[in-house]
Parts: C-alpha cells; sequence; structure tokens
C-alpha cells in the first residue's frame, strides 16, 4: 500500500466553499430553536476541527458568546481515548442548557461521549456525521459512510500537478 494513502476505501474532499456553504446551512438548521426564546446564548467549539464551522454560525446567528472544549482523541489518523485537555469556562456554561456545542464531524461519538458528560443539556451540531455517532448528534447536515475519510479544508494544499500527455517521460 502507498504510504502517503490514508488506510480508508473512500475519500470526501471538502473546500473552504463547501465547509462555509454547510457550516451556514447549520446555522439555518438550528436558527429560532435555542431554549430562551428560540435563541442561543454560547457557543462551544470542539477545537480544532469544530473552529472554523462554528465561529460561522455563529456569525449567522449573531452568538457573540463563543468558547471552545479541546478533547484530544486522535494521534496521526488513529483514534485513542478521548480526554479534555481544555474546558470552557464552566461557570458560564452551567449545564449547558442553550450552548451550541459545534464541531467539523462526529466520527464514533467518543468525542462526543466526553463532551456530554460536562455539558448534557447542550444542543450538539456538526457539518458532518457518520452513522456510529450520528445518535449522539441533534442536528447535523451530510452523513457520510463510516468508511469515508473526510479531507478537510485545513488538511489539504493545492499544488500543480504534472498533465498526463500520454508519454513515458
Amino acid at each position: 500500500m502507498d504510504q502517503d494513502r490514508l488506510p480508508h476505501e473512500k475519500g470526501f474532499h471538502v473546500s473552504w466553499d463547501q465547509l462555509h456553504r454547510d457550516a451556514r446551512a447549520l446555522a439555518w438548521r438550528i436558527q429560532g430553536h435555542g431554549p430562551e426564546n428560540g435563541a442561543w446564548r454560547a457557543v462551544v467549539a470542539i477545537t480544532r476541527g469544530g473552529m472554523a464551522p462554528a465561529m460561522i454560525v455563529a456569525r449567522e446567528l449573531d452568538i457573540r458568546m463563543v468558547d471552545t472544549i479541546s478533547v484530544k482523541s486522535y494521534n496521526h489518523q488513529a483514534q485513542s481515548a478521548p480526554r479534555v485537555i481544555k474546558f470552557p469556562d464552566m461557570d458560564v456554561m452551567g449545564d449547558g442548557t442553550g450552548v451550541l456545542i459545534v464541531d467539523d464531524l462526529v466520527d464514533t461519538g467518543r468525542t462526543l461521549e466526553v463532551v456530554r458528560q460536562h455539558l448534557p443539556k447542550a444542543h450538539v451540531a456538526t457539518v458532518y456525521a457518520k452513522p456510529k455517532g450520528k445518535p449522539l448528534v441533534d442536528s447535523y447536515i451530510t452523513e457520510v459512510s463510516q468508511d469515508t475519510w473526510i479531507f478537510f479544508p485545513w488538511d489539504m494544499a493545492l499544488q500543480y500537478v504534472k498533465p498526463y500527455r500520454g508519454d513515458s517521460d
């Protein structure tokens, strides 16, 4: 197997434009569904992947209180036991009532299980969801198969590719 290739059968490449459209769609989906007269009082991004979508959601819904929770559950491409390495301001977040937790993706749900232990009443919204983790998410935009690896724009680089011209040079 090629060393530069990830061990997944399928790949789903997400551009910055696509992520922006999908994060705006997520904001549209949850708009007006907050417990405080339809409003949300805060957004908590799961770092690092949730930061870009959380910023877009917070902007679209005019939410000014934004914080992060940092959960380490990946070491390169291999999953390990998730653990919180940075908490949001829990005095402000409380049990999570009126709080949107935003992430780019729910895969197996292990990260969200840890987050929900600390913010059990928060609304969890992800841009993308895989079947194993989908039951832990309250709102999402796109479901992808469990064996699909999502290539996010922050993981990719644009580079020149030599055109194939049918010659052996």
